[in-house]
């Protein structure tokens, strides 16, 4: 727990000097960073910003805007990724994970029927939000309904923390107290339905021999 709050903290310090040297661009690279699968908690990022909306540094619209369109970018860089890439590493390395074909037609079928409401929710979840365009693209779903749903998912959650670290004023690291405790909470859920989800596989596999 120490060496993750550690990193955490390491991670803040390295947010709040972006933002504080670059200020607008510096929240829109670090939201490009956060929906990529790089360690940068939009939770840590906010707040700050919100914080300087606050002392009037910056202007409440702009954040939401830069920070939105900061996780769009980074959002469709991995939704191509996955278009792109996904397939050909599932298929060339997912028995290793034991991934196969089948679960590349369920993602798709998944993405195709159910894509908007998973990635709108999605970006509500922490650690969630960095890895759910990955599979939305290995699924082929339709690209505006991508964009538009991951624009409206994360406006809402941006604005949300913004407005959280303006309200809150110099004690907006409080946010990160309770971040913490989230995301070990959203991890250790993760955890589980991996576990549960490779334990079927295996359980398969040995019906089948």
């Amino acid at each position: 727990m120490n060496i993750i709050t550690g990193i955490l903290a390491s991670v803040g310090a390295f947010c709040i000097s972006i933002i504080s040297s670059i200020g607008y661009f510096g929240v829109f690279l670090l939201m490009v960073m956060e929906s990529m699968v790089l360690p940068v908690p939009s939770e840590l990022v906010m707040p700050f910003a919100g914080f300087l909306i606050s002392s009037g540094e910056m202007k409440f619209a702009l954040v939401v805007i830069f920070s939105t369109l900061g996780s769009l970018a980074g959002s469709l860089v991995s939704y191509y990724i996955g278009k792109y890439g996904g397939n050909k590493l599932v298929l060339k390395s997912g028995r290793y994970f034991l991934l196969n074909k089948e679960h590349l037609m369920k993602t798709e079928k998944w993405f195709s029927e159910k894509g908007e409401i998973t990635i709108f929710i999605g970006r509500f979840i922490p650690v969630v939000r960095h890895f759910i365009s990955i599979p939305a693209g290995i699924g082929k779903m339709n690209i505006k309904k991508f964009i538009i749903y991951t624009l409206i998912g994360a406006g809402m959650w941006n604005s949300f923390l913004a407005y959280f670290g303006f309200v809150l004023g110099n004690n907006w690291e409080t946010i990160k107290q309770y971040s913490d405790y989230v995301s070990f909470g959203v991890l250790f859920v993760l955890v589980v339905l991996i576990g549960y989800f490779v334990w079927k596989q295996v359980k398969k596999k040995r019906r089948k021999s």
